[in-house]
């Protein structure tokens, strides 16, 4: 899975945005202004998502590649490092989970 499909992912998502509100190397997607993903460019593919604290534990202790988020609060956030295996599913169904959770924040 490469940095292209996973930013189309995030955009076919409804009212999703782009951005690079921190530097030129962190790609941001939003929805309703709160975000929900974020890429690394300068790093080997990399994103990090919101999760359930309950979901992230349980993949965390299944997947090497899923770690509490840098920078961001490692209870409700995790990155993917993608070069480790993750089930390309798995990516998926993580996305959509971030994406809900912040969009049903806003709702």
């Amino acid at each position: 899975m490469n940095v292209e499909v996973l930013r189309e992912y995030c955009l076919s998502k409804e009212n999703s945005t782009e951005s690079f509100p921190f530097d030129e190397e962190t790609l941001v997607f939003k929805v309703c202004g709160k975000i929900f993903a974020l890429i690394a460019l300068e790093k080997p593919v990399n994103i990090t998502l919101k999760c359930l604290p309950e979901k992230s534990i349980e993949f965390r202790e299944q997947y090497t590649g899923i770690t509490p988020a840098y920078h961001m609060n490692k209870t409700h956030w995790i990155s993917l490092d993608l070069t480790s295996y993750i089930p390309e599913d798995l990516v998926y169904e993580l996305i959509d989970l971030s994406y809900s959770l912040v969009n049903k924040v806003k709702k």
